[in-house]
């Protein structure tokens, strides 16, 4: 999967804005203003996702192209080599993963927003 499928795959879903909050070579995807994902365009390409702690260390364990996340809490956090071995519907699980772990954290009226759509 690349950068622009990756892209695409995150502005399909609902209610999402890309942001450059930082620079003009790391595009954020934020859900209700919080952010999801993070894209890296400069190489080694790759993204920082949000995770549930549990399965983050099993996907790390599991995958060489899965590393704590860079720059972020290594906790939550995932960074993903999109120029790997891994399988294009591992990373959209992962994307889909982080996207929901956003939408359970917002307040309640907001996340019924994202819930019911």
């Amino acid at each position: 999967m690349n950068l622009e499928s990756i892209r695409e795959y995150c502005l399909a879903k609902y209610g999402v804005e890309e942001t450059l909050p930082f620079d003009e070579e790391t595009p954020v995807y934020k859900v209700g203003g919080k952010m999801f994902l993070l894209m890296n365009l400069e190489p080694p390409f790759s993204i920082n996702i949000k995770c549930d702690p549990e399965k983050a260390i099993e996907l790390r364990e599991q995958y060489d192209d899965i590393i704590p996340g860079w720059h972020m809490s290594k906790v939550h956090w995932n960074t993903v080599y999109v120029e790997s071995s891994l399988s294009p519907q591992l990373i959209k699980d992962m994307i889909d993963d982080s996207y929901n772990l956003v939408i359970q954290g917002l307040p309640k009226k907001l996340r019924e927003k994202f819930i019911n759509e």
